[in-house]
């Protein structure tokens, strides 16, 4: 059976009700989506903690390594993921041990074994949509 992202219905609730976005390739160069889209979401009050090996800040938060190094006091709603599919699937076990909600694949990031484990860990996924672009059609100001 082909994928199916979850209805607008699941999406807009997830959205409605997240605080927290990790988001996993946020890069530091204001020219790159993955900051453009996380500023976009911080903008929309979202709080953004950016996940890049290189560390430092990015829009005014800490940077970390990779979502076991966030401290477990910050609770993590979405995992938002700007990496190659074939980096997912450890992407997607470390949401599960977070206990995020939802597990996030940007625009163009499809990959089956990271959605299964993302569900069986209990979490939403969502593949090949921008977070942004749902964001603007299903919430309203």
């Amino acid at each position: 059976m082909a994928w199916q992202n979850p209805s607008d219905d699941v999406l807009r609730k997830l959205l409605v009700e997240s605080r927290t976005i990790a988001v996993v390739g946020c890069s530091p160069s204001p020219e790159r989506t993955s900051h453009q889209i996380a500023r976009t979401m911080q903008q929309s009050g979202y709080r953004i903690i950016p996940v890049h090996p290189a560390g430092g800040t990015i829009l005014g938060e800490t940077v970390y390594p990779s979502l076991d190094d966030i401290p477990a006091d910050i609770t993590i709603d979405i995992v938002d993921v700007f990496r190659r599919a074939e980096d997912t699937p450890p992407i997607a076990e470390a949401a599960v041990r977070r206990r995020a909600r939802a597990l996030w694949l940007q625009q163009g990031i499809v990959n089956e074994q990271a959605a299964a484990t993302a569900a069986t860990g209990g979490l939403v996924c969502i593949m090949d949509l921008c977070i942004a672009v749902l964001h603007r059609l299903l919430v309203p100001k």
